[in-house]
């Protein structure tokens, strides 16, 4: 492991998929600036060291993907002096009504499911986006339940806007396996009658991104051809090379 992808990874006991997106080439030779933008998974059970290693990040803005009833099952990140916390929901069909065949293209059936996604979560994605790109919320921490899929898109989305290339975009997605691996070791080991999720749940196939990338292209010219559809303003894209590029 090189040292940008230690940086890269922040430790938490209790989180697990929690990581600096800064650090990738993007436009004109630009880089993505370090801590400004961090991706997770649910900090719901945020507490003691990690309660203060959270704080120590100065984290400003928590963005909540997860939808309404994910929200009342688990709770929510804990309220902290000067933090600011903002829950979107980027509407979606639930993946239980399309459920995974195993042994069938996991790559594709996620690419499928993203694609759903950007096409009934047009508000809400834009809204993440536009909130990330206003300088004044950052740092900006943006998460929903595992931190690969409502966040693999918001991150994607905002990366490609940046000029970071496909291939880094997908290789960011792919780490959140890693991440998957250590809450199924954690949730074995403090939970033992439950059930490991199934394979969409857990894995993270960079093929899946870069075919969602490649098709959103496909049908809106650009990814910020498709920003603009769903609401984000030219200002919002200016704004967010502007302050997330070195």
């Amino acid at each position: 492991m090189d040292a940008i992808e230690v940086n890269r990874r922040i430790p938490f006991s209790a989180m697990f998929n929690f990581r600096d997106v800064g650090g990738y080439s993007g436009h004109d030779g630009r880089t993505v600036r370090w801590g400004r933008l961090y991706r997770s998974d649910s900090p719901h059970r945020l507490d003691g060291a990690d309660r203060d290693a959270f704080v120590a990040l100065g984290i400003r803005t928590v963005i909540d993907l997860r939808r309404p009833s994910e929200v009342e099952r688990d709770g929510r990140v804990p309220e902290l002096d000067g933090l600011t916390y903002r829950h979107i929901h980027p509407e979606h069909t639930d993946w239980a009504q399309r459920r995974y065949e195993p042994g069938s293209n996991l790559a594709r059936y996620l690419a499928d499911r993203y694609a759903d996604l950007a096409q009934t979560g047009t508000a809400g994605l834009a809204e993440a986006v536009g909130l990330i790109a206003d300088s004044a919320t950052a740092p900006v921490v943006v998460h929903c339940v595992a931190g690969k899929d409502r966040t693999g898109i918001v991150c994607a989305l905002t990366l490609s806007v940046l000029g970071v290339s496909d291939a880094d975009i997908a290789e960011d997605y792919a780490l959140s396996s890693e991440a998957s691996a250590r809450f199924s070791a954690w949730l074995a080991a403090t939970a033992p009658q439950t059930e490991e999720p199934p394979p969409p749940f857990l894995a993270s196939p960079a093929e899946a991104m870069a075919l969602f990338l490649t098709e959103l292209r496909q049908g809106h010219g650009s990814v910020e051809g498709y920003l603009r559809h769903a609401g984000v303003t030219d200002d919002q894209l200016t704004a967010l090379r502007d302050h997330l590029l070195d």
